[in-house]
């Protein structure tokens, strides 16, 4: 069984605490308006996933072929649109309105986001190099990244060697992480621990894949709400 994932957008991070009133550091994660705007079958793409979308967009802020698939899609278009690769059983019809009730808690997640950019950085901050001594006879050079190849072998710069250049603005993946709670009125999901991002950073939650997970709603807790209720409505008009 693999579910869909959600696209939520990160708030910021806080302290709650347990029914023991140990202190948990959390992040707190957004569902908003995120919901299924289409989905890929075995038969048309080859492949089965569902497609999801967060944050309506303006008409003037999207893209004409963004816009031209909404359109022929006969749904609004999203600032966000992610595809999450599933199982058969767990497609959820296009429509749907995903709430934070989709996690459960106690179970753990992956998350990926785009971590913040810190710029062009030196060595030892982007790479945690100890640097120089401070005396001895090293002049203007402590934080300096030192010598960087070889003379008559190989006689260059080696691929992958650490060196000053970019730091942050990738996409950073944290595994293992734990549901703290859910609040299905305002539509939040607590993670434990830090979350890659600024606060507003679109933030992909998935299940995660290196742990057991059980007794999760499938495919999603909307999707069982809505069969239940419509169970419901057939016994009544039965009787």
């Amino acid at each position: 069984m693999k579910r869909s994932g959600l696209i939520t957008t990160k708030i910021g991070m806080t302290r709650l605490y347990d029914d023991a009133g140990v202190a948990h550091a959390v992040t707190v994660l957004s569902v908003g308006d995120c919901a299924v705007i289409g989905n890929r079958t075995m038969e048309k793409n080859g492949y089965v996933a569902n497609i999801l979308g967060v944050c309506e967009a303006r008409a003037k802020h999207v893209a004409k072929p963004q816009a031209v698939a909404a359109e022929k899609a006969g749904v609004k278009p999203y600032r966000k649109v992610v595809e999450f690769r599933v199982s058969d059983d767990c497609v959820i019809p296009s429509g749907t309105q995903l709430s934070a009730s989709h996690f459960v808690v106690g179970q753990f997640v992956d998350v990926q986001a785009t971590s913040k950019g810190k710029g062009f950085q030196g060595a030892m901050k982007r790479h945690n190099f100890g640097g120089k001594e401070a005396s001895h006879g090293v002049l203007k050079a402590h934080r300096s990244l030192g010598s960087t190849g070889m003379r008559e072998w190989p006689g260059r710069v080696l691929k992958g060697k650490k060196m000053a250049g970019q730091m942050g603005n990738e996409t950073v993946t944290v595994q293992n992480l734990k549901i703290f709670g859910v609040d299905d009125a305002e539509n939040l999901v607590f993670v434990e621990g830090a979350v890659p991002g600024a606060n507003g950073t679109f933030v992909l939650v998935t299940d995660a894949v290196k742990k057991e997970q059980k007794e999760l709603p499938v495919p999603t807790a909307a999707k069982a709400v809505e069969t239940e209720a419509k169970a419901t409505t057939e016994n009544n008009v039965a009787e």
